[in-house]
């Protein structure tokens, strides 16, 4: 298992989703999202298992500004804002492999184990 949680230390779910692969002896790597993020490729990926680039979207993130453009932007601008804007992501993405969830999924999580 190859394990990367990519969250902000201020995200409670992030910090949950961490504290959950801890608890089972799991290693992780954490990535911080506000300071690195995700790639052009990780992002692709990450819609691949999501199913759309709609489902990694959070309704509720601070940036609320950069959320509705981004709902408003066309299929093919959309991508390259959020992927600069990562700051609309829900968290925690957790992905293993070619693998991932949006949000905290213990219940996906017990799956790979």
């Amino acid at each position: 298992m190859n394990i990367q949680i990519f969250g902000t230390k201020k995200s409670p779910d992030t910090r949950k989703a961490e504290r959950f692969f801890k608890e089972r002896g799991i290693k992780f790597q954490s990535v911080d999202l506000a300071a690195k993020g995700l790639s052009k490729r990780e992002l692709e990926s990450v819609i691949r298992a999501a199913g759309s680039l709609e489902a990694l979207l959070d309704e509720n993130c601070r940036d609320q500004d950069t959320y509705v453009l981004i709902k408003y932007l066309s299929e093919a601008d959309r991508f390259d804002k959020v992927l600069e804007n990562q700051s609309v992501l829900r968290q925690p993405i957790v992905r293993n492999g070619q693998q991932a969830t949006v949000g905290y999924r213990p219940e996906v999580w017990k799956t790979w184990e």
